[in-house]
This record gives structure tokens, sequence and C-alpha cells, in this order.
């Protein structure tokens, strides 16, 4: 979520999104919007592309370079900084085996070194001095963090408008400020810290040197452009890049790699990260846009744009427009976006949320897909964490604790830990294991009277700052846990995406300002039927790939990625052509499907034995899921808390957060955490065709993690806090 800062000398760090929409009747654009290894450049193109065999050599090329390459750059970092920085000689061969352990023992796909929590650090524009990195980055130490996400934001004066007076700092991008950032890099380096760049000033993407021609466009209206007025620069205005273009991203990277490579090439591999949407969705639009639609779908697409897309009468044509915009979004922004930081030596972290795209796709073409609370639901990280899983990455990070309370400063150092508390556990059961706090105000040495806003505040004098210590390693215990092995899985439930295109605008009770569309899936969750079997979310591409996947036993049990599933839940009014011939294969391979209901066809344009297929589907499914259900559920019983479930060779460790995390949204009460009772859940967990009861005893803002053996021996695990 991106925010933006005001405030100064004690002042809120604040502003008003960060970008605003010029042109057509003064329109506005609203929206909101951290370490590890990855040497190759591999990502090319989508996964699903490269022949497995291409796939394992590369994983294997990527194990060496970073047990080797990455190995030796840290080393030449570490025994530089040593000896620079006039650190104790002594201590070297200690610190070198400690980064020999870490690196041998480092998962392909574990990008961070720990499962320390990071921090969100906002740089305001201004003369960012050596010691008051330092300062910085030893109270982060201390405080049980295992790194930073920094982020260049507009200097302090913005939050008056003030324009005339102009705060001296080191020229964006220019010699002076990549110096600062690399001794920031290296810094973090020599003291066992990971370092994230966001990957450009502000949010989204844009600065001075965008050209008309390259910014943002919208069907209609040739003079609107989507300004960014909060950055580094600041007063100075630029424009934010055209996300459909993928010359104009390419040209925007070029630039900021520039800037960031000395940084990005010193010790450990870093990441960069892409923040929320945030550009004007309406009737968006890019050069071409209407040749390439007509070309693809047979019809003109401007008819219907200029009568108002959106209407009910347009379903299919939305549908249409909807599917051409997700995959110029995803192959010129997103796809690019990882390749760019793949020839930085690093690698991408992003979070799609609010983009106008297939979810699914989108998040599963970055390294590290990030999930973001609470001014989206928790329950939106499984749509995250199950693009992850079939993509076979590890690491699912989330932007956390943002807006707590309310938009903007609610509650602003006063925050209460039990609250943050049960906020992390509703992600973990969710599928979260790497939390990135939102987050840290930059302040000068000896200070902390700059706070930010849409934040709670990481800092010396907050009202958290004596409880971050300790919750930190409660968070970094869960994290570990929640990482070990792969996600359990044995079922899968189709992402409604049709049906969120084609609907259009969510209910006015549900919009937010910045908010407005379906196609955002804030509120999907996952039927109750089901819950208990930890269903992961899947789209057709993936759908696909299973279908392609599979080998002498049929389709009876698909594997894609990190996940297995022997059923697919479809429960959708509308389906893409190409899907419902992929579910249809699918089922006359012998995959149990559950089909809750005959869909039709999305789009304007329809085939002729779309309904023949759909009738063929019918019958090899079924509505009812007690009939193709996969046994018993890994958990059932009354009311069962949230969970999340990791197996772990023989072991299995669930994850169950704690029954009031059910009743937490966007905005959360103050102290909303601290009940009073203990609370009880009766469960079962059915592994290897053994139940075992377990009783659930909840105290107050507590949650539970479990430990089953191979045996059926359940194990509380204390979690320490």
């Amino acid at each position: 979520m991106g925010t933006r800062a005001q405030g100064h000398m004690g002042t809120w760090a604040q502003g008003h999104m960060g970008t605003r929409a010029q042109g057509h009747k003064g329109t506005r654009a609203h929206g909101l919007t951290d370490f590890g290894y990855q040497i190759l450049d591999f990502r090319k193109k989508p996964i699903s592309q490269h022949p497995e065999s291409e796939i394992q050599n590369q994983e294997l090329s990527r194990i060496t370079s970073n047990g080797l390459t990455g190995l030796w750059g840290i080393f030449l970092n570490l025994m530089k900084n040593l000896i620079t920085m006039k650190r104790p000689f002594f201590l070297f061969p200690f610190s070198f085996l400690l980064v020999l352990m870490v690196s041998c023992n480092q998962a392909p796909t574990d990008y961070y070194a720990s499962s320390k929590p990071l921090t969100r650090w906002w740089w305001f524009a201004s003369e960012m001095k050596e010691v008051d990195i330092a300062d910085q980055l030893n109270w982060l130490k201390d405080n049980d963090f295992g790194g930073v996400e920094v982020a260049w934001i507009y200097p302090l004066n913005r939050s008056i408008r003030d324009t005339v007076n102009i705060t001296p700092r080191q020229p964006w991008l220019g010699e002076e400020w990549r110096g600062i950032v690399r001794y920031c890099k290296e810094y973090a380096d020599s003291i066992g810290l990971s370092v994230d760049f966001t990957f450009g000033s502000l949010w989204p993407f844009g600065d001075l040197e965008v050209t008309p021609e390259e910014s943002t466009q919208k069907f209609g209206d040739p003079e609107f452009r989507q300004v960014i007025s909060g950055t580094w620069d600041y007063p100075k205005n630029g424009l934010v890049i055209d996300h459909l273009n993928k010359k104009a991203f390419q040209n925007y990277a070029a630039r900021m790699g520039k800037g960031l490579k000395p940084a990005m090439e010193t010790g450990q591999p870093s990441g960069i990260f892409v923040d929320s949407w945030e550009v004007d969705t309406r009737n968006l639009w890019t050069g071409g846009f209407d040749s390439i639609f007509k070309a693809r779908f047979g019809y003109d697409i401007t008819p219907y744009l200029t009568n108002d897309i959106l209407t009910a009468e347009y379903a299919g044509q939305r549908y249409d427009y909807m599917k051409l915009i997700s995959d110029l979004v995803i192959n010129n922004f997103y796809r690019p976006f990882t390749e760019a930081a793949h020839e930085l030596k690093g690698f991408s972290r992003g979070q799609c949320s609010g983009s106008p795209t297939d979810l699914i796709t989108a998040y599963a073409s970055l390294d590290v897909p990030e999930s973001e609370a609470m001014l989206y639901e928790p329950t939106f990280t499984r749509i995250v964490s199950s693009a992850a899983a079939l993509n076979g990455r590890n690491i699912v990070t989330a932007e956390t604790f943002t807006c707590l309370y309310g938009w903007p400063r609610a509650h602003i150092r006063e925050e209460k830990v039990t609250d943050l508390k049960i906020v992390a556990d509703a992600m973990f059961a969710h599928g979260l294991n790497q939390v990135i706090w939102h987050g840290t105000p930059f302040n000068p040495k000896g200070s902390d009277s700059i706070s930010f806003y849409a934040s709670v505040h990481v800092g010396k004098a907050g009202a958290l700052s004596a409880e971050i210590p300790a919750f930190n390693r409660y968070l970094e215990a869960v994290s570990d846990y929640m990482r070990k092995g792969k996600p359990y899985s044995g079922v899968a439930i189709y992402l409604p995406t049709e049906d969120a295109w084609i609907t259009g605008e969510m209910p006015k009770e549900k919009q937010m300002p910045w908010a407005w569309g379906e196609y955002e899936m804030r509120y999907q969750v996952v039927p109750e039927e089901i819950r208990g079997y930890q269903p992961v979310w899947i789209n057709g591409e993936f759908l696909a790939q299973g279908l392609k996947g599979t080998g002498a036993q049929g389709h009876k049990v698909v594997s894609i990625g990190n996940v297995n599933f022997s059923t697919l839940y479809v429960d959708v009014a509308n389906l893409d052509y190409e899907v419902l011939k992929t579910m249809t294969a699918l089922a006359e391979g012998g995959m149990k499907i559950c089909l809750k209901r005959v869909p039709v066809e999305a789009g304007f344009v329809k085939h002729d034995d779309f309904g023949k297929l759909a009738a063929r589907l019918k019958e090899l499914s079924s509505p009812d899921w007690q009939s193709v259900a996969p046994g018993k559920p890994l958990v059932e019983g009354e009311d069962v808390p949230w969970f999340w479930a990791r197996q772990d060779g023989k072991k299995q460790y669930l994850f169950f957060a704690h029954p009031v995390a059910k009743e937490f949204h966007y905005p959360i009460l103050y102290g909303q955490a601290d009940t009073k009772e203990t609370l009880t859940r009766n469960i079962r967990v059915n592994i290897k065709g053994k139940s075992v009861p377990v009783e659930l005893k909840f105290n107050p803002y507590e949650s539970i993690l479990l430990e089953v053996n191979g045996a059926g021996k359940v194990t509380q695990v204390d979690l320490g806090y």
C-alpha cells in the first residue's frame, strides 16, 4: 500500500496518496497503495514455457551460483567492511563461518537469509548522512529485525505544501545519491541485515523523465496524464509510466537500474519492490490497444468504451477488455519487472493487489509475492500464497499493520501489540511466512520525532518500542515454522476471475475512495464446506499446466509447483471457453470435480460447442461436495478457527489463529484483541487414516501451533509468546 508522509519535528509524515490524475473534467486517480539468493537471470519467459529438464538445470545452476559466487561476494564484502569500518578483525573467521553456514543451508527459493521480520524504511528527501543511517540500522538490528526495505519519498516540508523552500538533498539517482545508498547496503550487510529497495520514489512508478507518450493513458481523454507529485524531486512533478507499454517500463527501469546498480552489486542479493497498483484504472488504455484488441477478438471495442464499458449490457465486451488489459499488464509490466530484478543480480518482490489482472498469474510472475493488511482483508493473503505455491515459491511476504485502526493515522504511536499480533496471526493462517512491518520513518541519530501516517510506528519512542523485540521473536518463530516443507494441499478451488471482471463495480457499501472494482477480489473467501481441506486458489493457466504435466496416471492427481490436488471445486456463474475445455479434459482423465452450477460462457464472442462442453463437464462432475471429496478434511469441527498447514516430510505443522481473528476487518477497534476469557475449540485432525481429537484452548490473544508426527501424535509447540 502506497502511503504518503507529512510532518516535521514531531508532526505527521503524511500526504494524499502521492499521485493525482490531471485531465478530463479534472479527474483524480485514487489509490493506495522486503531478501535472498537469486544470481542468474533465468525467467526471461513464463515458467510454463520452460521444458522440465531446462528448469531443473537452471535451478541446479542457481544453487551452485548462490553457494559459490554469492558466498564469495558476501565474503569479500564482509572482509572489506571489517577492515574499513575498523571492526575487530578477530571476529572475521567466525563471521565467515556464519556466512558459510547460512549459504550452504539456504533453499533456492528462500530469498531471505532468516525469517526475522523486515520493516519498510521511509527516507524523506534530505541530505542523508552515514551516521544517521548506521544509528537507525543498529537500532533495528538490536530490536530483532532482519532487514529493511528502503522507500524514497518527498521532503518533510511537503506537509505544509511548501513549494518555495527547497530541502537540500542528494540529487535523485546522482553520484552522491548512489554513494549513500551503497553505504546503506554495505553497512546493513556488515551487521547482518538485508536491504530491499523500492524501485522508484513514491508509487506507482514514475519520474521527471517519463514522456507524455510513455505515461498513463485513458480512452476518450487524450489529455489525461497521471501525475506523481510526492517524489524525492518534490516540488517538481513527474508522470506515471504506462503500465501497458513494455518500452515505457524498460526505459524507466534503465534509469532506476543505473542508480541502484552500485548497491545491488554489493553483498548479498537484494530485492526490488513494486507496491500495489495505484494507477487510475477506469478506461485504461495504451497506444495501439484498439488494433491489438480487434486482431484478438475480431471486433471494435471503442464504441463500448465510449458508451461506458461498465454498463450491464456490455458484460461480454467488458470481460474481453479486461482479459486484454490483464495480459498487457502482466507481460509488459510485471514480468519485465522480474527480468529487471534479475539483470541487477537481485530478485523481484511485490504486490499485485489492486491491479486489473488475473491475480494468480500476476502474483506468480514475481519471485516473492506480497500481500497486505489491513486495507485488504487477511483472507486476501490466500490468493497470494496460492500463487506462490503454484509457482513453486516458498516465501510469501505481507505489508503488515497498514492503517490498522483506520485512515490515515488513528492511534499512531499508541498501538497495542495485542492487536498487531492478531492481525499477523490472521495472515499466518492464510499462508504468510515473512512479515514486513509498515513501518519505520527515517529519523536522525538521537531523535524519534518524525512519524509516518497510515502506519504503526516502529521507532525508539512509540508505545510499541518496549514490546518490539519479543514480538519480533514471536513473528520470526511462526514464520520459520510456516516455511518448513510445503503447503498442505489436496483440493484446488477455481478463483472466479470471470465473474469479477463481468460484475464490474463492487457494491457501494464495499467500495473505498481508492477501490471500486470487483477485479481486486478484496473480499474473496473459500466456502466453509471445503475450508478444512486447506484449498488453494487456482486459475486457468495453472489448470492448463496441470493438464500438460500429468503422466500415465491420467489426471486423478495433479502436481503443479508445490501443490498436489485430486479434487477441483468450481462455483462460478461464468467461465472462459479455454478454461472449460481444460476442466473437461481433466475430468475426462479422472479428476474429481465439484461443479456447483453450470456456467455460461464469458466474453462477447461465443463458441458453438460451449454448451456441449458444459453439459459434458456437468455429467462428469457433481454439485454435491461430499460425493467427490477426497476423504475427510485435514481439520474438522465446529467453528474451526482460521488455520494454515505445512507438510514437512512425515510431519505436519498446523497454525491456528485465535478465534477473534475472524472478527478483524478494516478498521479494527482499538484493543479489539484484548479479550479476557479462554476460548475452546474441539477439532479433529485427520491424517494418514487416523482421526485425532484435539482440544484447542486459546488464552486471550493467543494462537496455537500444532506438530503432528507420522504416527499421528499431536504436540502443541511452545512459541514463547
